[in-house]
């Protein structure tokens, strides 16, 4: 018996971010959609700050700047949410509402 295997790494080409989900386009064809609230920093951007990312890594992964969040796609495709704890995050949310 002989084992094919094929080591291929999915990478992102589109990003939108709705009220409700994040969608990802991938190279190959595939589409990722997950819920915004896995990931609370998206939940809590604006429109704006949702509209501006980059891919980093040829794709492997998304960049919000003014969000300060990175998510891999092999982290979607695992269907894992953020990791960042409740402490981290409400300073985040703190820290924004010192800025506005």
């Amino acid at each position: 018996m002989s084992t094919f295997v094929i080591e291929r790494t999915a990478q992102a080409q589109h990003v939108r971010v709705t009220d409700d989900e994040l969608v990802v386009e991938l190279n190959d064809g595939r589409t990722i959609s997950v819920p915004i609230a896995w990931f609370p920093r998206l939940l809590h951007g604006t429109d704006r700050e949702r509209a501006h990312w980059r891919l980093i890594g040829d794709g492997e992964g998304i960049h919000w700047p003014d969000l300060d969040e990175d998510i891999e796609v092999a982290q979607l495709l695992a269907g894992i949410p953020s990791q960042e704890s409740q402490k981290s995050l409400q300073k985040w949310l703190n820290d924004r509402k010192k800025q506005e």
